[in-house]
């Protein structure tokens, strides 16, 4: 069965699906590349509120298998794509090739020059086969925990 996703803006009613896209996707898909105790730190969301705040601050876009919710990314007004995970059980499906495309388009639409990003050592190789290069390797504290992750830019065309 070929499945038919589509992109949505994000609306306030999103804030818990979002929050659970990426607890799931940090626990179950990035749980192959950091520690227990770095997934522990990595995985909170203190404050549901502020989280949702935070979502409704800057554009963010939804990954949708018809009605239900399977990712989602943002951009900042400077050309930070801050935040993009996908659900655990929607890897590999094109999710956040489509996620991407959104964020570009927008990228474009405002002048942006470049989009640059901070991936984790699970969405390097993503980045990369997308055109991202790496400026930075950089060590990241959370909770006590140091995490790898790679300051990354594509230039748009």
């Amino acid at each position: 069965m070929l499945e038919m996703f589509s992109i949505k803006a994000y609306v306030p009613d999103d804030a818990r699906a979002t929050i659970d896209i990426f607890l799931r996707a940090i626990r179950e898909t990035a749980s192959k590349d950091y520690s227990p105790e770095q997934i522990a730190a990595w995985a909170k969301v203190d404050d549901a509120e502020v989280w949702a705040q935070y979502r409704a601050s800057r554009p963010t876009w939804l990954a949708m298998n018809g009605p239900m919710p399977v990712g989602f990314t943002d951009l900042k007004p400077d050309g930070c794509l801050d935040m993009m995970f996908v659900d655990s059980d929607y890897q590999g499906k094109g999710i956040a090739s489509l996620l991407l495309a959104t964020v570009e388009k927008a990228a474009r639409d405002q002048g942006l020059q470049r989009i640059f990003t901070e991936a984790s050592l699970t969405a390097r190789p993503f980045f990369e086969r997308k055109g991202f290069v790496v400026l930075a390797a950089q060590q990241v504290q959370k909770l006590g925990q140091t995490l790898a992750n790679f300051r990354m830019e594509k230039m748009l065309e």
